[in-house]
């Protein structure tokens, strides 16, 4: 897939981190060489199910030491750093949340949480051990009337979130915020879990690297599928997008 773009607008890449960036170290220093050549107009954001704490280890033993993405999104969509200060008017949608309610509840069904890490105000965080018992819980918190969306992962990894919450809806939220139209921000990704991204950002990148179940579902009519795999596809894909040029792919 290739696409034209006005070199004139402002445009906003949002990438996952794990296997999409990171995989191969110097991929990921020549990407981050080519988007530091043009800040003026790509905006950078990391958009991660982990929490703040994991991420910002990852960006310190990993990552280029000048690597300064402009907006970090953590704990799958409820926390939003824009240069390194909590995005507040984010954050405070979620203070009316019964969070504690919702934890207390799943604690009396047996269920064990998550470390404190692993939790934030819009984010409840627990153990499940498999499907069936996580579908119980679910049932047993819309019966008690909370309203929350929910992410069940791996074996036994249950997240519950707010409403509001969700690494797609704190992109649109963060591009709204910098003043980018939707249909000008680049999602890049590896897995299932970024599909939500993918759906709603206007274009998506799967490096090659990426896993079945995403090549399998992800919009066909606005996704390039790179050959190259981790940081090398998301550069390969924003130079088939025009959101660098080609010649910084080439060189």
């Amino acid at each position: 897939m290739r696409a034209e773009n006005d070199n004139s607008k402002p445009l906003l890449l949002v990438s996952d981190i794990d296997d999409t960036l990171t995989g191969d170290p110097a991929a990921l220093r020549r990407l981050w060489q080519v988007l530091e050549r043009h800040r003026g107009r790509l905006k950078i954001a990391l958009n991660s199910s982990r929490p703040a704490p994991s991420v910002d280890e990852t960006l310190r033993s990993y990552f280029p030491a000048t690597f300064a993405p402009d907006a970090v999104i953590t704990g799958l969509g409820t926390e939003i750093r824009l240069q390194g200060t909590l995005l507040s008017s984010w954050s405070q949608q979620f203070d009316a949340w019964p969070d504690v309610q919702i934890r207390e509840a799943v604690l009396k069904m047996g269920h064990t949480p998550h470390d404190a890490v692993f939790q934030t105000p819009g984010k409840a965080s627990f153990a499940v051990p498999g499907q069936e018992r996580a579908d119980l819980v679910i049932q047993r918190l819309n019966d008690a009337g909370f309203s929350f969306k929910h992410i069940f992962s791996g074996k036994s990894d249950l997240d519950i979130l707010a409403p509001e919450a969700g690494k797609d809806a704190a992109m649109r939220y963060l591009a709204d915020h910098l003043g980018i139209a939707l249909q000008d921000t680049i999602a890049a990704g590896d897995s299932g879990n970024d599909l939500a991204l993918f759906e709603a950002a206007g274009k998506a990148i799967a490096v090659g690297n990426a896993r079945p179940e995403l090549l399998a579902a992800m919009p066909k009519e606005k996704t390039y599928h790179a050959a190259a795999h981790h940081a090398a596809g998301v550069l390969e894909g924003l130079a088939a997008f025009n959101a660098i040029p080609r010649s910084d792919v080439e060189n």
